[in-house]
C-alpha cells in the first residue's frame, strides 16, 4: 500500500483528529463530503474542526456579524464532527480557542487552509506540541526565511493544487486528491455530489413565507419561481442590482416566464441599499430575501424554486445540492469552482480573462434560458 501522510497504524490508535481550515460556504458544500467519508472510514475517531475567521479583528464592532456567521448554523448540524470550534473572530477568543484546543492534546492535526499555510502550520504545531501535524506548503521565495521556519513545524506536507486551464480539474477532485494523500481514502464521483440536509423547522418556514408573499401557486397556474443571486464576497464576482431589474423586466416580456414570481437575494449588510434600488423598478410579484436568523433559511427558499441564476458564490453549488436548474454567472479566472451538476447547470463567463461578473450582459442571461 502507498505511503499516506497520516500513517495507517497511527490513525488506527488513535482517538480523535483536529481538522483546520478557513471555510466559506461554497467550500464546505464540496468539503463535508469528505470530512463524512472520513469519519465513515474511521468510525473510532472523534473528528473535531477548527474554523479558523480570516477576517479577526479586534475592531469590536464586527464582532456580532463575525459571530453570526451562516455557516456556523451549518457545521454544526453536521452528525460527523464531535467538537467545532468557531469562537476565532477576535484575537482574545483566538487565544482562548487555541488554549481549549491544547487541552485536548490531539495525536493528529491537519491543516488544510490554503491561504497563508505557513500561518497554519505554526498554528496547528501550537496546538499539539508533540502530535502529527500536517499542512499545506507552498514555494517558499528567497525573502521569506519566516515561511521556511513555519515549514518545519510540520511532520508532512500537502503541496498546493494549480489549475490547468485547458483541462481545469473540479474542486472535488482537489478535495478528493487531499485526502487520499492524507490516509488513502477513496471518494467516488458519486459522493461527491453536495447535499444539504434541511431540517423540517425551515422547510416549514420556507412553504409559510412563499404563502406570506403570495407566491404558493393555484393549482393551474403556470407561473414559476425565480431565485436571482447577485451577491458575492468580492466586488469582482457580483451582479449589478440595475441588471437584475432588467432581468425580470425581461423575463416578465415572455410568455414562458410573464407569470413567475421572483426572489432577489440580499447578503444582510446590503439588504436596505438593495430594497431602495430594487423599489424604485416597481417590479410585480417580486420580493426580496436574506438568511438574517439561519443558514438553512437559503436552501429551504432554493429548494422551493424552479430555477437559480446565481454569480459565483455558495447559492450557484447549493442550486446543485437542492437539484434545482441553475444559471451561473462566473469569471474565467476559477475554472475549478464551476457547478458540479453540468446537466442542471449553465455557466455563462465573462467575455475576457480580466472581466469582472458585471461584464457578464441581460442578454446572454437570456440567451441561455432559451
Amino acid at each position: 500500500m502507498p505511503q499516506t501522510l497520516i500513517p495507517a497504524e497511527l490513525l488506527k490508535k488513535s482517538d480523535k483528529i483536529l481538522f483546520i481550515a478557513h471555510l466559506a460556504l461554497g467550500d464546505f458544500t464540496y468539503l463535508q463530503n469528505f470530512f463524512q467519508a472520513f469519519q465513515r472510514a474511521n468510525p473510532h475517531l472523534k473528528v473535531d474542526l477548527w474554523v479558523d475567521e480570516v477576517r479577526r479583528t479586534s475592531d469590536a464592532s464586527q464582532w456580532p456579524h463575525l459571530q453570526k456567521y451562516s455557516l456556523y448554523d451549518w457545521v454544526a448540524a453536521c452528525p460527523f464532527f464531535n467538537k467545532i470550534y468557531t469562537r476565532t473572530y477576535s484575537p482574545t477568543l483566538y487565544q482562548e480557542s487555541i488554549a481549549e484546543a491544547q487541552q485536548e492534546h490531539y495525536p493528529i492535526v491537519v491543516s488544510l487552509a490554503t491561504l497563508r499555510p505557513h500561518l497554519y502550520a505554526a498554528l496547528a504545531r501550537s496546538i499539539s506540541p508533540d502530535g502529527l501535524v500536517v499542512g499545506m506548503k507552498k514555494r517558499v521565495k528567497f525573502y521569506q526565511p519566516h515561511h521556511q521556519l513555519a515549514y518545519r513545524k510540520l511532520n508532512a506536507a500537502i503541496p498546493p493544487y494549480t489549475v490547468d486551464r485547458s483541462n481545469p480539474q473540479h474542486i472535488s477532485d482537489v478535495y478528493a486528491h487531499w485526502f487520499h494523500q492524507l490516509s488513502g481514502l477513496e471518494v467516488g464521483a458519486a459522493e461527491r455530489f453536495p447535499f444539504v440536509d434541511i431540517p423540517a423547522q425551515w422547510q416549514q418556514y420556507a412553504q409559510e413565507k412563499l404563502a406570506a408573499w403570495g407566491f404558493r401557486n393555484a393549482e393551474g397556474n403556470p407561473g414559476k419561481l425565480i431565485f436571482i443571486n447577485p451577491y458575492a464576497k468580492t466586488k469582482k464576482r457580483c451582479w449589478p442590482l440595475e441588471h437584475v431589474a432588467e432581468l425580470i423586466i425581461a423575463m416578465k416580456k415572455q410568455d414562458k416566464w410573464r407569470d413567475s414570481s421572483f426572489i432577489v437575494n440580499a447578503v444582510p449588510q446590503e439588504l436596505a441599499h438593495a430594497r431602495q434600488v430594487i423599489s424604485g423598478y416597481q417590479l410585480e410579484r417580486t420580493e426580496l430575501f436574506s438568511a438574517e436568523e439561519n443558514f438553512f433559511q437559503l436552501p429551504a427558499i432554493l429548494a422551493q424554486c424552479d430555477l437559480i441564476i446565481s454569480v459565483e458564490t455558495a447559492v450557484m453549488h447549493l442550486a446543485n445540492a437542492v437539484h434545482v436548474p441553475v444559471i451561473a454567472l462566473m469569471r474565467q479566472k476559477n475554472p475549478e469552482w464551476v457547478p458540479i451538476d453540468r446537466a442542471n447547470s449553465t455557466v455563462i463567463t465573462a467575455p475576457s480573462r480580466g472581466d469582472w461578473v458585471k461584464a457578464v450582459t441581460v442578454e446572454q442571461v437570456m440567451k441561455a434560458m432559451q
